[in-house]
């Protein structure tokens, strides 16, 4: 079946698409260009590098929001930019730029739970945006008509923020946007499929980990209690237990014994266990180190086959790693840390 006949971007729209994502990524901070970021002491030093036009003289907390929401801002403007340069824009783009939208109804979540009327930062995504946000804290009138509105069943006034009980809640967003991304898979050609449903597989099947070790080391569940909590979900030529085995495999495997990992799928991001120091199984050490690798997948994908959707689909992977990787240097500065700190703690390589 033709790309027209299919309703997808044609050639000369996808080059041009290409082109201008490839002039954007040659001014952001990834691959060698990460290195500029290297010797950074200040919250101030990295405002005006990356805003140097634009950059507000504050000081302390009030600096280090301003520049957080300046990163988010910049990066979300950056994806629309390229999503919305196409006449019709694939619903696999559209998706990756509502995980926006998801994050934010998340923290809404939070405080509606915790009692807070004051509205949280929010990120604007423009035509793309589904939820009320408006209406907050009114939740039904928020999420009413929405894919959303399921939550509406739930006593939110029970649970507690930041704790094990919301993450049923959590998982189900999580797990609803990732069925949502694979679906969205089955609208593309062969050609346009495959470089991202390998990506988006190895992402899903690491989330389930994350998710897996997060909830046995921190709050202390039991394999059959982790287990409820995994991300089930076919995609296609997969199996849905393709993209669970690794974290199922991983539960009754103990979390104080290294040597019991060997031969485990993702065993290479775990925490190394240094001669002489009792080993512990480090959730944040194996979260980063996953996040590395996804973005190794995403960089050296995005050139390979310029003539595929799959380099837009990159492309938003690239910049939301950018954005992932300057916030949290803009929160090691502001905890005294300099960059260089920072990008071993996330086992960034410069």
């Amino acid at each position: 079946m033709t790309e027209l006949a299919q309703g997808l971007p044609d050639a000369g729209e996808r080059a041009y698409v290409y082109a201008k994502a490839c002039g954007i990524i040659g001014k952001s901070f990834v691959g060698s260009r990460i290195a500029s970021l290297g010797a950074l002491r200040s919250p101030g030093e990295l405002d005006r590098l990356l805003f140097p036009q634009e950059h507000h003289e504050l000081l302390g907390r009030e600096l280090l929001v301003d520049l957080e929401k300046h990163i988010e801002r910049r990066a979300v403007s950056q994806i629309l930019s390229i999503i919305n340069s196409y006449t019709d824009p694939p619903e696999l783009f559209i998706r990756q730029i509502r995980v926006y939208e998801y994050s934010d109804l998340k923290t809404c979540l939070h405080h509606i739970a915790g009692g807070i009327d004051t509205v949280p930062s929010l990120c604007d995504i423009g035509r793309y945006r589904t939820i009320n946000f408006e209406a907050f804290p009114n939740i039904t009138a928020m999420l009413k008509g929405t894919e959303f509105a399921f939550i509406l069943s739930r006593d939110l006034k029970a649970l507690q923020p930041d704790s094990a009980d919301f993450t049923p809640i959590e998982t189900e967003l999580d797990t609803r946007y990732y069925i949502s991304l694979a679906e969205s898979l089955e609208q593309l050609a062969d050609d346009d499929r495959a470089v991202v449903q390998r990506i988006l597989a190895d992402e899903i099947s690491l989330r389930n980990c994350v998710w897996a070790l997060r909830l046995r080391t921190y709050f202390k569940k039991s394999a059959a209690e982790t287990g409820e909590h995994l991300m089930n979900i076919k995609m296609h030529g997969d199996t849905a237990g393709d993209l669970t085995a690794a974290a199922w495999s991983s539960l009754y495997l103990p979390l104080d014994t290294r040597a019991q990992w060997k031969g485990w799928k993702w065993e290479r991001f775990l925490n190394p266990d240094k001669s002489g120091e009792p080993w512990s199984l480090n959730p944040r050490h194996f979260q980063n180190a996953a996040s590395q690798y996804l973005y190794r997948l995403a960089k050296n994908r995005f050139h390979s086959s310029p003539g595929e959707l799959s380099t837009t689909f990159c492309y938003i992977k690239l910049k939301q790693f950018e954005e992932d990787l300057l916030t949290s240097i803009a929160e090691g500065l502001g905890m005294g840390m300099n960059s260089a700190d920072v990008f071993e703690l996330l086992e960034v390589s410069l």
